[in-house]
């Protein structure tokens, strides 16, 4: 991934997005940005793995209604991601999200509990949704100045 601009808060965060978390918005009615910024205290971009986005589009394409609903809620929403290629022997997308993860040190949001043990095992930080009303992190962001 490219490097993060500077500003005067620090370089921006890049945080990797889960197909999940994209759905946080419709499911527990929170406010990602608002809520990232809280977390965070400093500039961030959220980053859309292509084998995410795909994973989004298989679901709103073939899915009972309700699921095929929400993925199109979350891919409506993904357009406010950067969209990374995700270039990765991978065979699953988790597998590709914890490659690039430790390979970038970018902090994941994500809600999946297999995923989140995966990305804390290699000291990756995580984001997810706590107590269903706000997000909370694990572990430590390094700065990439």
């Amino acid at each position: 991934m490219p490097e993060a601009t500077s500003s005067a808060k620090g370089a921006a965060v890049e945080v990797i997005m889960d197909s999940n978390a994209l759905f946080a918005p419709l499911q527990f009615k929170i406010d990602i940005q608002g809520e990232l910024e809280r977390l965070l205290g400093r500039r961030f971009e959220l980053i859309l793995l292509s084998s995410v986005r795909h994973e989004l589009e298989v679901l709103a394409a073939g899915s009972p209604p309700k699921t095929s609903k929400m993925a199109a809620f979350a891919l409506e929403y993904a357009k406010k991601c950067r969209l990374v290629e995700a270039h990765s022997s991978a065979k699953t997308v988790d597998d590709a999200i914890v490659e690039i993860a430790a390979k970038c040190r970018s902090p994941v949001f994500t809600n999946d509990a297999q995923l989140r043990r995966r990305l804390r095992n290699i000291s990756v930080p995580v984001i997810y949704v706590r107590q269903k009303s706000h997000l909370a992190i694990e572990g430590m962001i390094q700065s990439h100045v």
